[in-house]
C-alpha cells in the first residue's frame, strides 16, 4: 500500500490566505502526515513555529509566480525564508530567458539559489511546463539538474494550465533517479494524484490534499 501522505506538499498560495488558513493548514498536515506545508514567504515563520517539532516540513516559494525577479532578489529571498524556517524552497525559473535561448542564464539563475541551499534546504525548480514546448521543458530540466537543484516541478498553479501525465513523464526521463520531480496545478482529486505519480512524480503539490486522502483512506488502496 502506498503512503500517499507522505507525497504530498500541503498547499496554501492564494493572495487572500491570512493566519488563519495557514494555520489549519499546518494543523491539517500534521492529522494527515503530509511531507510540507507549502506557504507564501511571509507565513514561513508561523508555519515554523507549528510544525518544527514535527517531521512535516516547511516548504516556500522564490520569484514566484512569474520567475522575472533578479537572480540576487531570488537569493535573498531564499536565504531569509531559510533563516525563518524553511526547509525546501520552490524557485521559478526565468520563463522568458528559456523561451529566449539563454540557458546560461538560467542556470545561473538556479545555480545562484542552489548555492544558497546547499546544505541547508530542499530546491525545486518550477519550470511552468504549460509555457513551454518539449525542447525547452528538456533544457529546464537539463539546466535544473546541472545546476544542482534537488527537484524539477512542473507548475506554479497560477498559469494557464497545471500537470500533465505527459510532461511529468518527460520531466522524469530527463532527470533519472537522481532528481525528484513534483507535480503541481491542478491536481484535485485522487485518481489524478495517482496517476502523476504512476508518470514518474515523486512529491505532490495540491491545495486538496485532505479531499485526495479521504478519498484514498475510503477506497483503501
Amino acid at each position: 500500500m502506498i503512503d500517499l501522505a507522505s507525497y504530498i506538499d500541503h498547499t496554501i498560495l492564494k493572495p487572500e490566505a491570512d493566519e488563519n488558513d495557514v494555520e489549519r493548514v499546518c494543523r491539517e498536515a500534521l492529522e494527515y502526515g503530509f511531507a510540507s506545508v507549502c506557504v507564501n514567504p511571509c507565513y514561513v515563520k508561523l508555519a515554523y513555529s507549528i510544525l518544527k517539532d514535527s517531521p512535516v516540513k516547511v516548504c516556500t516559494v522564490v520569484g514566484f509566480p512569474l520567475g522575472a525577479s533578479m537572480t540576487a532578489v531570488k537569493a535573498y529571498e531564499a536565504e531569509e525564508a531559510i533563516k525563518n524556517g524553511a526547509q525546501e524552497i520552490d524557485m521559478v525559473l526565468n520563463i522568458g530567458a528559456l523561451k529566449g535561448g539563454n540557458i546560461e542564464y538560467v542556470k545561473k539563475d538556479i545555480e545562484t539559489v542552489a548555492n544558497v541551499c546547499k546544505g541547508k534546504a530542499l530546491l525545486k525548480v518550477i519550470i511552468e511546463t504549460c509555457l513551454l514546448n518539449d525542447e525547452e521543458k528538456i533544457q529546464a530540466c537539463e539546466a535544473a539538474k546541472l545546476a544542482g537543484a534537488d527537484f524539477v516541478k512542473t507548475s506554479t498553479g497560477f498559469s494557464k494550465a497545471g500537470a500533465t501525465e505527459e510532461d511529468v513523464a518527460l520531466m522524469k526521463k530527463v532527470v533519472g533517479k537522481d532528481m525528484g520531480v513534483k507535480a503541481s496545478g491542478g491536481i484535485r482529486d485522487l485518481n489524478t494524484a495517482l496517476a502523476m505519480i504512476e508518470a514518474g512524480a515523486t512529491r505532490i503539490g495540491t491545495s486538496s490534499s485532505v479531499k485526495i486522502i479521504n478519498e484514498f483512506n475510503e477506497k483503501n488502496i
